[in-house]
């Protein structure tokens, strides 16, 4: 799997999508000018301008928008309606957002499948569309990942009594969402490549 460069967050810097420069109804986006006769604009053309502004900063799932449209009193009704023309048009794929989110946190951050399903499901992305995500790492893939991380860390760590050793390499793999079984098998494994004597590991480190 090619790596890529840390998925854009809201505000950060990186490579970013296009920016929707046009209204997905056809026409320009609002500008503040057509409210500055006097009458406010209409809840959709609100909905829409509010929408444009949040994608041009970075991707956002279905959820994030609807959420940012009820905090600004857009009626829901309005903002479904706005939300579902966004899909049609391709502006929203919360499908899409997941597969790039999935590659670019576990390549750029280390992150496991669990951590990463987590994470798409406090932006609101459907369970379904999180487990075909998530599913494109392999159990293969993620092991592979987890030792790169601890090989990272063990010159870090070099000096530490074993025990306390075992704890921060484990500790970090699990925070980032690998399972207890494939943590302690890889940190075991890097240990014995270092030097360690597999009897002394076998205490704190039954085969996984």
């Amino acid at each position: 799997m090619t790596r890529r460069s840390e998925y854009p967050l809201p505000g950060a810097g990186g490579d970013r999508p296009d920016r929707p420069s046009a209204d997905p109804n056809g026409g320009d986006a609002p500008s503040s000018s057509r409210a500055g006769g006097g009458a406010p604009p209409r809840p959709e053309e609100q909905a829409r301008a509010i929408c444009l502004r949040l994608l041009t900063g970075s991707p956002r799932t279905r959820k994030q928008l609807a959420d940012a449209l009820a905090k600004r009193d857009i009626p829901a009704e309005v903002a479904e309606e706005v939300l579902s023309r966004f899909e049609d048009v391709g502006l929203i794929d919360d499908s899409a957002f997941a597969g790039a989110w999935v590659e670019s946190r576990h390549h750029g951050r280390g992150l496991a499948r669990r951590a990463l399903a987590r994470e798409l499901r406090t932006k609101g992305v459907d369970a379904a569309v999180i487990d075909e995500a998530v599913g494109r790492l392999d159990s293969e893939q993620e092991e592979h990942t987890a030792r790169e991380l601890v090989d990272r860390k063990l010159r870090a760590t070099r000096g530490l009594d074993r025990e306390k050793r075992l704890r921060r390499l484990a500790g970090m793999l699990a925070r980032k969402g690998y399972p207890e079984g494939l943590a302690l098998r890889v940190v075991r494994r890097a240990l014995e490549e270092e030097g360690e004597e597999p009897e002394l590991l076998e205490h704190w480190l039954p085969d996984a």
